[in-house]
Order: C-alpha cells, then sequence, then structure tokens
C-alpha cells in the first residue's frame, strides 16, 4: 500500500501539535488529579445540588470498595443502567478505579435487549434507577447476574426536592418501587453511609486493560461489545484537549462549565462530556433527558461555556417557542457529532449564541472521535473536518484490496489512531472484518479533498442513526417477524427532518391475516426501546427481492428518496 501524505497537517493552527506525548495512565487517575487540584470545586450540578471534586472522588472510592466487598475483582463487567445523573458518574470511575470494566446499558432497553446485553458482556453486577429494578429483576434469572445496586434521583436532589420528587415519580411513571436490601440487592445510600473511601488498587496496564465494554452493532447481528482500553480512551480526551485550546484549566479565576445532556451511556457523551470535564476540572451540567425547556433555562442560569451535543439538541432548541426570553451568549464552542450538521442550523445557532458550532465524526470503535472540523480557524461545510492528531485516515477503493483512492474518489473511509478499539469483545470474525493492517475500516463512504477535508457521502453499512441513537435493522426485523400475522418484514432508515432519519418498517401480511398500523406498533413498543420502534409502516403484497431471494433494502431506501424529490419538486 502506498503511504499517503497527511495533508491536512498543513491546515492546522500553531496551537494544535501534529502529535502529542500522551500521558498514559489508568483513565481514573484524571479525576484522582482533578480532586488533588481542584478539590472544592464544583465537579456535579444536579437539578439544583452541587458535587464538588473531592466528594465526588470520595464517592468515587466508597463504590471501588463496596464492588471489591461483594467480589468484583480485576477484569470483572459491571453493568451501568443509569441516565446523567451523580450516580452515573461515581459508578462510573469506581468500577474502574475497582479494576472492573464498564459495561454501559441504556437505560430504554426492554428487557429482550438487556437480557442480550448481560449475558454477552458476562456483567456480574449492574447498577441501576429503582423505577428499572422490575426490568432487571425479570430478567435476573436468566442472565449472569449476581448482584444490583439499586439508586434513585431523589437521593442526590437538595431539600424539599428529595421529599417532593417520589410524588413526582408515581405520577409520571405510575409506580412506586419500594427496594429492600439484601445479600444480593444492594441500596446506594447505604454504601455511600457505610463503605469507606478506600479501595485496593489494581495493577493496570492503560494500553492492554479493557476499562469499556460499549456495544454497537450493524445490520450482520446482534449488537457488539466494542473493547476500549484506558489508553483508547485518555488519548482521545487528550487529543479533544489540543483541539479545544483556548478552553484552559480551570483555575481560581474561572471554571469551565460543560453542559451534559449527551447520554453518558453513548460514547460520545461519555468522552466529550464526562471524561474530558473530568480531566480539566470543569463543572458538568447533568441533565437526566433532552427537554428543550429545561436546557434553555440551564444555560441561562448555570451559563456553561461548552456544549457538545448532536443536531436534534440543536434544532430542538431553535425550534423552542421561547428561544429569545433565555440568553445563550455563555456558549463558547460546541462540536456537533452522531448525524451530519445542516448548514442552516449551525448558522442560526450561531448567530443565536456568539459561539461556534462546527460538524465532527468519530465511531464507538474509535473512542469515538476522529475527525472535526476548527473550530476557531478554517471550517468547510458540509466536511466533517480533518483528521485529530496522531489520527491518520484515509479513503481506499471500493476493490476491497486496501488500495489508496484518488483525491476527490469515493471509496471508504479507513482510520487508524491511538483510539482504535482492541477488538470486538469475543468476536474475532466481525473484528477481522473491520481492522486490516492497522486499519479501522469504518464502513462509512466518504472522499478527501485536496487541503485533506474528509466528507462523509453516505454508509456502506445499513445502520440507521436517529436522532443521535445507532439503531440495527436485523434487530427490529427479528422483533417484527415474530408477530403472527407477520410473513416478511424489513426495516429502513428514511429521512427525517429532525431526526436525521427515522425508522420505517414495510410489512408483508400472511394470507388472511388481519393487522392495522396501531396493532404492530403498540406489539413494537412492548418489544422496543422507543427510539427503535417503527414511526412509519408500509403494508405491501410483496417486497423486491434478488434471484436468490435476498430483500433488496436498498431498492426501498431509494424509492423513499425519489419520493421525497418527487414531493419537494412538486412544492416549488
Amino acid at each position: 500500500m502506498v503511504k499517503q501524505e497527511k495533508v491536512w497537517h498543513s491546515r492546522y493552527p500553531k496551537e494544535i501539535p501534529v502529535t502529542i506525548d500522551y500521558v498514559k495512565r489508568p483513565l481514573y487517575d484524571d479525576l484522582a488529579e482533578s480532586a488533588k487540584m481542584y478539590g472544592q470545586k464544583k465537579a456535579l450540578h444536579f437539578m439544583g445540588r452541587d458535587i464538588s471534586y473531592q466528594s465526588l472522588y470520595d464517592e468515587a472510592k466508597k463504590m471501588a470498595n463496596y464492588l471489591q466487598s461483594i467480589g468484583v475483582r480485576k477484569g470483572d463487567k459491571v453493568a451501568i443502567m443509569l441516565p446523567n445523573t451523580p450516580q452515573a458518574v461515581v459508578s462510573y470511575y469506581g468500577i474502574l478505579m475497582a479494576g472492573a470494566v464498564v459495561v454501559q446499558t441504556n437505560p430504554l432497553y426492554t428487557e429482550r435487549e438487556l437480557t442480550y446485553q448481560v449475558n454477552d458482556s458476562e456483567a456480574t453486577v449492574i447498577i441501576c434507577l429503582d423505577i428499572l429494578l422490575p426490568r432487571v429483576n425479570q430478567v435476573r434469572s436468566h442472565t449472569s447476574l449476581d448482584h444490583v445496586i439499586v439508586t434513585g434521583i431523589k437521593d442526590y436532589l437538595p431539600f424539599p426536592k428529595n421529599l417532593i420528587y417520589p410524588f413526582i415519580q408515581k405520577k409520571e411513571y405510575n409506580m412506586v418501587v419500594k427496594v429492600e436490601a439484601s445479600n444480593d440487592t444492594h441500596v446506594w445510600q447505604k454504601i455511600m453511609e457505610h463503605s469507606v473511601a478506600d479501595y485496593l488498587e489494581s495493577t493496570i496496564d492503560p494500553e492492554e486493560d479493557i476499562a469499556l465494554l460499549q456495544y454497537t452493532g450493524g445490520t450482520t447481528g446482534y449488537p457488539k461489545g466494542v473493547m476500549l482500553t484506558h489508553y483508547n480512551l485518555t488519548s482521545n480526551v487528550q487529543m479533544c484537549e489540543t483541539w479545544l485550546y483556548k478552553i484552559v484549566n480551570s483555575d481560581s479565576e474561572k471554571q469551565n462549565v460543560v453542559l451534559g445532556v449527551l447520554p453518558f451511556f453513548h460514547v460520545y457523551g461519555m468522552t466529550t462530556v464526562m471524561n474530558f470535564s473530568i480531566k480539566k476540572g470543569s463543572k458538568i451540567i447533568l441533565m437526566p433527558k433532552f427537554n428543550a425547556t429545561d436546557i434553555l433555562k440551564a444555560i441561562d442560569k448555570q451559563k456553561p461555556n461548552l456544549f457538545p451535543g448532536a443536531p436534534t439538541i440543536y434544532i430542538g432548541i431553535l425550534n423552542h417557542p421561547d428561544l429569545e426570553k433565555y440568553d445563550l451568549s455563555s456558549i463558547e464552542a460546541c462540536i456537533s457529532g452522531s448525524a451530519p450538521l445542516p448548514i442552516e442550523v449551525q448558522e442560526k445557532f450561531e448567530e443565536v449564541t456568539g459561539g461556534k458550532l462546527v460538524e465532527g465524526y468519530g465511531l464507538t470503535e474509535s473512542s469515538p472521535v476522529t475527525h472535526s472540523n476548527f473550530i476557531w480557524e478554517e471550517r468547510i461545510n458540509g466536511s466533517i473536518g480533518v483528521p485529530w492528531p496522531d489520527t491518520d485516515a484515509t479513503i481506499f477503493k471500493m476493490d476491497g484490496e486496501l488500495e489508496p483512492a484518488d483525491i476527490g474518489e469515493v471509496g471508504e473511509i479507513a482510520v487508524k489512531g491511538p483510539q482504535i478499539m482492541k477488538g470486538y469483545w469475543k468476536n474475532e470474525e466481525e473484528t477481522a472484518k473491520v481492522l486490516k493492517d492497522g486499519w479501522l475500516l469504518t464502513g462509512d463512504m466518504g472522499y478527501m479533498d485536496e487541503k485533506g477535508y474528509f466528507y462523509v457521502v453516505d454508509r456502506k453499512k445499513d445502520m440507521i442513526i436517529a436522532s443521535g441513537y445507532n439503531i440495527y435493522p436485523r434487530e427490529v426485523e427479528e422483533v417484527l417477524y415474530e408477530h403472527p400475522s407477520v410473513q416478511e418484514a424489513v426495516v429502513a432508515g428514511v429521512p427525517d427532518p429532525y431526526r436525521g432519519e427515522t425508522v420505517k418498517a414495510y410489512v408483508v401480511l400472511k394470507d388472511g391475516a388481519n393487522l392495522t398500523e396501531e396493532a404492530l406498533n403498540e406489539y413494537s413498543r412492548k418489544h422496543l426501546a422507543a427510539y427503535k420502534v417503527p414511526r412509519i409502516y408500509e403494508f405491501r403484497d410483496e417486497l423486491p427481492k434478488t434471484a436468490v431471494g435476498k430483500i433488496l433494502r436498498r431498492k426501498l431506501i431509494d424509492e423513499e428518496k425519489e419520493k421525497q424529490t418527487e414531493e419537494e419538486v412538486s412544492s416549488v
């Protein structure tokens, strides 16, 4: 393979180095160092309560101590099934301190999805909210779980919110869960009251030892566990530091404030919000769920200067009817990921805030960031930017021979660098398909221009990205196929002005079957997380297929695009 020149380095401003002298250490050392340097500064803000760096560090050590006391050892897997709360941050660093591996688990998962991920990861402990305990209890006997640690939103609420919240929870979820401690069910508050802030430190090899199993997937099967080492994650954080060079470390005069609306159970939020903020000694404003009004109020009151997000988040804010009532001028920099950033959204957001919003690119397999536009220098609309420091990237021709494509030629984007995963957990076959000669084949189709800027034009994979969530068609299709009235089903991502893409199901019913869209939707909601449920159903007499009977998903997507184009033309 011909070695290509990294032409993008000529675009770098002098403040950003092309290579970094990385500090290779366990990820949790970042928290220890920030606690030492910024002990009394605010680490977290959660619904009116502030938690200092020293308190956060002490609670993480208590969690590490308790996990070790119930038998967790180096390399064991511990699942976190929490929204953005103080407990999510404490659990994450506590698990790593115990020498264990974090398994991030979406709180929206159904019993079916939860069972698969727990068993595949071999997690022996799960940390969850009280309102999720009934779901966890339903699957416990079918999984590898030995222990459940239970917490609640009210555990970190200030007075009097902590007294009022149970009534709000009952009204919102129509349930009140009473948690009783036992040998295998543990109550968070009691752990924090009785555990000591000390633990047996494991010997960690940052470049070899896994810190995280982050599940992702594709169209060829169930989600796969991406093995990310301590070094994979810390190197990506250090790259992030260099890219945001104007954002200095917190000091006695100023503390950076980061809006934490991206979920930490997604690797993008985990790296660019949680891990980056902890490393910099910043304050994180924790937002358990996306609500445009709540976000506007938080920006107006808490004055964050950093706001990593996704296009759907920015669109939701810009379309809020009371947008003009709020002061958003504190925003300095935002990197948008998970989906393409529309130029009109970028321009309007910058006009409203006075800050900078640029598009970046990454994958779960790369911890996740590999590319971004420059925040304060040259940027090209429609481009994902240039590779980050120490990140190599190329476009390979479509012949599968790992031959570099010409400038402007569309091929498969490939990347390499210290942030690239170790491989897929217990899946050497899938690992071998995407890791070749040190390159990670992304499955995304794109091209590079003469300046070294990269562009994504399509996805080789059929994975759907809706509102930043990865949705795997086969997983949805398998649920649809289990319905007794369904003969054939195929799922595809179709364009959506708000979500980027949305899930559409094409269904052929069995002869004589009578199934309505409403009934199929109700069935889907029982078996899939809300964001995976098809938003559109189309019943057909037959589906397009190849000569050997393979359903042509791409033909359906092309039909949808043609239909949308015709509608746009007719509306002019």
